[in-house]
């Protein structure tokens, strides 16, 4: 099977880099006017991935939210994950999941591969048991985005911290993940997550060769300049992630395809 990376460049050369998160935020249930339980879960995700999925090259559904309704949540998850990727949109599951040995292995046949009960296309990993210990999803030949430097503001003083060598921990990352890319073309599966709210200059992504997925776009305050600023003009690999400012617009379908397609265009303007 054509790996992550290619499948990624050719997805956003069809549908543009946005990619739209799916959060069943208890917010959001009750600005739908949704009850809080499953079945305003299921109403809720099965609406947003009916539009989503057949805009944007990515949706990224935030396990978290459904893991909270326990099974039944959990199936809706599954169902969520299944349209989507039926509807054309890459999946990428935001699990951050991460621990050693056959514990990393069961998250990754877990999420990952053709037998995984809950298939993505890729997930998000913590690599702050080692970057070593990703290894099990490594090599499993699907898409993985790994935190380096995340927008919350509690995250400075670990991922800026200096390690021996003088690099910072996110920049330590961001090179192991460049270790893993290397020779890949068009791009290759290994990513990293990198805030839109951070300062330019902080990381040195050019040799990467791999996706940058960049949240705090929107309703976190970065905007389109300030993405262009921190990852260059053209914003090459990078895919801006945006949920509750499209989100917001629902339930109604025509207003929530409305919302991507405007966040869609000011990502191009």
């Amino acid at each position: 099977m054509t790996g992550f990376g290619a499948r990624l460049v050719e997805a956003v050369a069809a549908r543009g880099n946005l990619c739209a998160g799916i959060d069943p935020h208890p917010g959001l249930l009750d600005a739908w006017g949704l009850d809080r339980d499953p079945g305003g879960l299921e109403k809720f995700a099965l609406t947003a991935v009916d539009v989503l999925a057949e805009e944007v090259s990515v949706v990224k559904p935030q396990s978290a939210f459904f893991e909270a309704y326990g099974p039944p949540g959990v199936a809706v998850l599954a169902r969520v994950v299944e349209h989507a990727r039926d509807r054309g949109a890459l999946v990428l599951l935001d699990v951050k999941r991460g621990d050693i040995g056959s514990t990393m292995a069961a998250y990754t046949a877990a999420y990952l591969g053709e037998a995984a009960p809950v298939r993505a296309d890729a997930i998000t990993v913590s690599p702050y048991l080692g970057f070593g210990s990703l290894a099990p999803a490594l090599g499993a030949g699907e898409g993985l985005f790994v935190l380096a430097r995340t927008s919350n503001p509690e995250a400075g003083g670990l991922q800026n911290a200096l390690l021996a060598n003088g690099k910072t921990v996110a920049q330590s990352i961001v090179d192991e993940a460049a270790r893993c890319n290397a020779g890949a073309a068009p791009l290759g599966d290994v990513g990293v997550v990198v805030g839109a709210t951070i300062n330019p200059g902080e990381l040195d992504l050019t040799g990467l060769n791999g996706p940058v997925l960049a949240p705090g776009f929107g309703a976190q305050g970065a905007t389109v300049d300030d993405l262009r600023r921190l990852f260059g003009a053209d914003l090459p690999g990078v895919l801006p992630a945006s949920s509750r400012d499209v989100l917001r617009y629902g339930p109604d379908p025509v207003a929530l395809r409305d919302a991507v397609r405007r966040t869609q265009a000011s990502l191009t303007g």
